[in-house]
């Protein structure tokens, strides 16, 4: 009889443990999801900037510094990782070739130009999203990590704290403040 228990008791642990660690990895998958999905709103921004510029380009063949900048920026912001500075030059690049269209009547008056602004403004929005998304995906795996009894498993399995997607060195001090836009 005492050996039926004890079998019992360990049969309701091991699936005990296994439920946990089943928990652990949805969760962190979950966290996977958001860093992948950032980066495809990352790669559709990048995707955009080309189109944006040749735009441009037709209105205002005079700031062709301006262009290439947000040209260069690009480059540099899909070759770097997410966390990297770049992203926040290719955005304060974008966002001067965007203020052309403010110095340059006949160029925000342009279909073309209009629709790929908006689809800027819809993949920023979604960007912001993601970013929310997947920060609210990290606090539950932290906290799945953290819960009694999975804390007492999660660091033998190997599951360790996700970061939070937070702002780098570089944009730090700058999202805060009103862009300067000048040519």
């Amino acid at each position: 009889m005492a050996l039926v228990i004890v079998g019992i008791v360990i049969v309701v642990l091991l699936l005990m443990v296994v439920s946990i660690y089943n928990r652990l990895v949805s969760l962190r998958q979950t966290v996977r999801q958001g860093v992948a999905d950032i980066d495809a709103q990352l790669r559709q921004r990048h995707d955009l900037v080309p189109n944006l510029v040749e735009s441009v380009k037709g209105y205002a063949a005079h700031e062709s510094g301006t262009l290439e900048a947000v040209i260069e920026a690009r480059n540099k912001a899909a070759q770097g990782p997410l966390a990297s500075g770049d992203e926040a030059g290719f955005k304060l690049a974008l966002d001067r070739v965007l203020a052309l269209g403010e110095a340059y009547p006949d160029l925000k008056a342009s279909a073309n130009f209009q629709q790929l602004q908006g689809e800027l403004a819809d993949i920023e929005d979604k960007l912001a999203a993601a970013r929310r998304a997947l920060n609210a995906a990290v606090a539950r795996f932290n906290a799945g990590i953290e819960s009694f009894p999975a804390v007492l498993f999660a660091g033998a399995f190997g599951f360790r704290h996700a970061d939070f997607n937070q702002l780098d060195d570089s944009e730090k001090g700058v999202v805060d403040q009103v862009p300067k836009i000048s040519f």
